[in-house]
């Protein structure tokens, strides 16, 4: 069974603060930043509460375009303000976790990391022998990063630009 280990960093023009409520925002469903390729929804609790559930449903030729669905079930294990996020995916399309840390930078940004760590379930382990499913993963990860960065530097509170997705 494949196992993907990737790590996706992007550096962003707002502070640690900003960037985590606009994680938590759209963990909650209310930003759109990750959009057109995913889409979250909470099932029990906040995001940013240990135990929660969170619904992640990857729209494989963009929201509301048609194409496959893939879903999972994200619980959150590790909550550290403005610091770090862990999930576990417990149930769905995939099994594992993923973390993103955000770092402090000197010119008031921040280093934004996602480090997924997940093996593909049931029909999608069998197309994972067919499709680069980490590559994907990545390109839209990154993807999502220069949206929320772009986002971020419009935002009143975004500090002064710092780079980009790398």
């Amino acid at each position: 069974m494949k196992k993907y280990e990737l790590v996706d960093e992007a550096l962003l023009a707002a502070g640690p603060d900003a960037v985590w409520e606009a994680l938590l925002g759209e963990l909650t469903g209310e930003a759109r930043w990750w959009v057109p390729d995913n889409t979250f929804q909470p099932v029990d609790g906040v995001p940013d509460r240990v135990g929660a559930l969170t619904q992640v449903t990857v729209h494989t030729k963009g929201v509301d375009k048609g194409g496959k669905k893939l879903r999972f079930t994200a619980r959150t294990t590790v909550v550290q303000r403005a610091e770090r996020l862990a999930l576990e995916y417990v149930d769905g399309a995939f099994r594992g976790t993923a973390e993103f840390t955000l770092a402090p930078l000197e010119d008031g940004g921040t280093r934004l990391v996602m480090s997924f760590r997940a093996s593909p379930q049931g029909q999608l382990a069998l197309l994972a022998n067919l499709v680069d499913v980490g590559a994907m993963h990545t390109r839209a990860t990154r993807a999502a990063f220069g949206r929320l960065n772009q986002l971020l530097a419009i935002t009143p509170s975004a500090a002064p630009a710092a780079g980009g997705t790398r």
